[in-house]
């Protein structure tokens, strides 16, 4: 039986290979491999089109979320909201500020950050709430917005897997007062290696983060503040403009995927699909499914010929970094998607042909557990 790859990044290179090598050749002639035109070329191009002022390249998608906290003058003392369903970064980025981490369960439908909970865990010690577009599906903004405005909160967006997701109008990127993403190779819009941005429309913390992010400095050997080295290289950024031009076709495939996946599996017994908050458009970096015998599921996909992964089997609260701090916490919404879910093959590796052809081999796992 046929197998798929759940994730095959070299089909970027493959697919665009005279493109990237004649843009690696021009940042080789060109003598700059910090800085240069080919990354400010990518900041300009990237923050257009999040419909931004400012792109600021950085070192990865953590120091994306870490830098404009920072920035804001986030730290010790100071709470910061964050979902309590999310990858280990977004709640490392808070610790590595000393500020306090206060996760908020997740919202059973989305998966994402439950709205009502984020306005019942604001204190008058709460400084930023964090909102994270999980698997590629945005958080609706609205409520965000006007509560950041009623409580004068720092709104950063934890876009890392959200790369062109839209809340009505809006792309990801320009749904709060600032936005850390993520290059990681397997992104929507991925790198050959690290790399990540923080994309804003205010000057005064784009500026301020482009300082952080540069030894504290302005110009060199006078130094501000105690900054870090954190910048996205001008390769990275040589091929992360190539593949922009490509990204709106390549979530249009995702997006195909997702509902034919949708279609086919819909009513299945013990499946629980994924859904989406009205008036958003996902662009599915992950799809994301929920069943009760997810390891019976898992292993039986294996057997037919469909890799199927795990985002994310341990909830942060018991992990072995925060156990200890906030392990004494209960959210059981993300307990449980943490103990059901199951993400499917989905990019634009696999045509729509594909697609139908693991759902199909899902459906007959699920009819054979």
């Amino acid at each position: 039986m046929t197998g798929f790859n759940f994730l095959d990044v070299g089909f970027t290179y493959r697919s665009l290979q005279e493109e990237l090598d004649a843009a690696y050749r021009a940042v080789m002639d060109s003598g700059y491999y910090i800085g240069g035109s080919a990354l400010a070329g990518f900041e300009t191009d990237y923050a257009a089109w999040c419909g931004a002022r400012h792109c600021i390249g950085v070192g990865n998608g953590l120091e994306a979320l870490v830098l404009p906290l920072r920035a804001r003058g986030i730290g010790p003392g100071d709470e910061v909201i964050v979902p309590a369903n999310t990858f280990i970064a977004t709640w490392l980025a808070v610790a590595q500020t000393g500020a306090t981490i206060v996760p908020v369960d997740a919202d059973p439908a989305t998966m994402n950050i439950d709205l009502d909970g984020v306005e019942r865990a604001v204190t008058p010690r709460t400084k930023a709430v964090m909102p994270v577009h999980l698997y590629g599906a945005p958080v609706p903004s609205a409520r965000l917005r006007a509560l950041a405005e009623a409580e004068g909160l720092f709104l950063l967006e934890d876009a890392a897997q959200a790369h062109g997701a839209t809340d009505g109008d809006r792309k990801a990127g320009a749904l709060g007062h600032a936005a850390g993403f993520s290059f990681y190779p397997g992104k929507n819009l991925g790198a050959f290696g690290d790399g990540g941005a923080v994309v804003t429309d205010d000057d005064a913390l784009a500026d301020a983060v482009r300082v952080l992010g540069n030894y504290g400095a302005r110009e060199k050997y006078h130094h501000e503040t105690r900054g870090g080295n954190s910048r996205l290289d001008p390769l990275q950024a040589a091929v992360l403009s190539v593949k922009l031009k490509h990204l709106d076709a390549w979530n249009r495939r995702r997006q195909e995927i997702a509902a034919i996946y949708a279609e086919a599996l819909s009513g299945l017994p013990g499946l629980t699909l994924p859904q989406t908050a009205p008036g958003t458009q996902p662009v599915w970096h992950l799809y994301v499914v929920r069943h009760p015998r997810r390891d019976a599921l898992r292993a039986a996909l294996d057997k037919a010929g469909v890799p199927a992964a795990l985002h994310y089997p341990v909830p942060n609260h018991h992990s072995g970094a925060f156990r200890a701090e906030l392990g004494h916490l209960s959210f059981p919404v993300t307990e449980e998607i943490c103990a059901t879910c199951l993400s499917l093959p989905i990019g634009p590796h696999l045509s729509p042909d594909d697609a139908r052809e693991i759902a199909g081999r899902v459906a007959q796992s699920l009819r054979d557990l």
